[in-house]
C-alpha cells in the first residue's frame, strides 16, 4: 500500500498517484451515472409501453384471452435476459443496448395488465413509494463501508424459494399466502437493491479502462431494473386498489 507521507517518494510520483486516484473517482462516477441512466430510462420505457398497450385495448383481448400470443409476451422478457447474459462476451455494446431496450419494451407489454387491474392513483402512489425506497437503499449500498457480499447467496436463495412458493400458490390460490409472498418479496428485493448497488460499484475496479465498461454498465442497469420492478410489483399487492 502506498505510504502518502513517505519522504522517499518524489513529488512527481505523489502527483501521479493522486491524479490516478482522481481519474478513478471521476470514472466511477461516470460509470454509476451511466448505470442509473440506463436503469431509469428502461423503467420509464416500460411504463410508457405498458400504459399505451393497456389503453389501446389490445392488452385486454390478448392478456386475458386465449392464444399463444399471451405466453409469447409473458416469456419474452426472460428470453432477452438469457440472451444478454449468455451473449455478453460475444455481443457488441450496441447489441447489448438494443437487447436492453427490447427487454424493457417486452416488460412493458407483459406488465400492461396492472393498468387493467389496479387504479391509476394506486399505481402512481406505489411507483413513487418504490422510487423513494429504491433511492434510499441504493444510496446506502453505494456509500456503506459494510461488505454486503455475504448476503448475496442468502438473497438469491430467498428469491428462488419465493419463485417456488409463487408457483405453488398458482394452484392453491391462497390470499393469505399471496400476502406473505408479497411481504417477503419486498424485503428480498430491498436487500438486493443495496447488495447489487455495491456489487456494481465494486465491478468497476475490474473493468475500468476496458471495453467491458459499457457492457458492465448495461448489465448493472438490468440488475437494478429487476430489483426496482419486482419491489414495485410486490408492493403493489399491498398498496394497490383494484378497479
Amino acid at each position: 500500500m502506498a505510504n502518502w507521507s513517505d519522504p522517499r517518494l518524489a513529488d512527481g510520483a505523489t502527483i501521479s498517484v493522486g491524479t490516478r486516484s482522481a481519474a478513478y473517482d471521476a470514472g466511477l462516477r461516470s460509470y454509476m451515472l451511466s448505470v442509473y441512466n440506463y436503469m431509469t430510462s428502461g423503467v420509464l420505457l416500460t411504463g410508457i409501453v405498458a400504459l399505451l398497450f393497456a389503453a389501446s385495448g389490445m392488452a385486454q383481448s390478448i392478456m386475458f384471452g386465449p392464444g399463444l400470443m399471451k405466453w409469447l409476451i409473458v416469456l419474452s422478457p426472460l428470453a432477452f435476459i438469457m440472451v444478454m447474459n449468455f451473449g455478453l462476451n460475444r455481443m457488441s455494446t450496441f447489441g447489448l443496448q438494443a437487447s436492453f431496450w427490447g427487454f424493457a419494451t417486452a416488460m412493458g407489454l407483459s406488465m400492461s395488465t396492472i393498468f387493467l387491474v389496479y387504479t391509476g392513483t394506486s399505481i402512481a402512489q406505489t411507483f413513487f413509494a418504490t422510487a423513494a425506497a429504491f433511492a434510499g437503499l441504493s444510496l446506502w449500498g453505494y456509500t456503506t463501508k459494510k461488505d454486503l457480499s455475504g448476503f448475496g447467496t442468502f438473497l438469491i436463495m430467498g428469491v428462488v424459494g419465493l419463485l417456488v412458493a409463487s408457483i405453488i400458490n398458482i394452484f392453491m390460490q391462497s390470499g393469505t399466502m399471496q400476502l406473505v409472498i408479497s411481504f417477503i418479496g419486498v424485503l428480498l428485493f430491498a436487500g438486493l437493491t443495496a447488495y447489487d448497488t455495491q456489487r456494481i460499484k465494486s465491478m468497476y475496479a475490474y473493468v475500468a479502462g476496458s471495453e467491458m465498461v459499457g457492457k458492465t454498465a448495461i448489465m448493472g442497469a438490468l440488475s437494478l431494473y429487476l430489483d426496482f420492478v419486482n419491489m414495485f410489483q410486490f408492493l403493489l399487492s399491498f398498496m394497490g386498489q383494484r378497479d
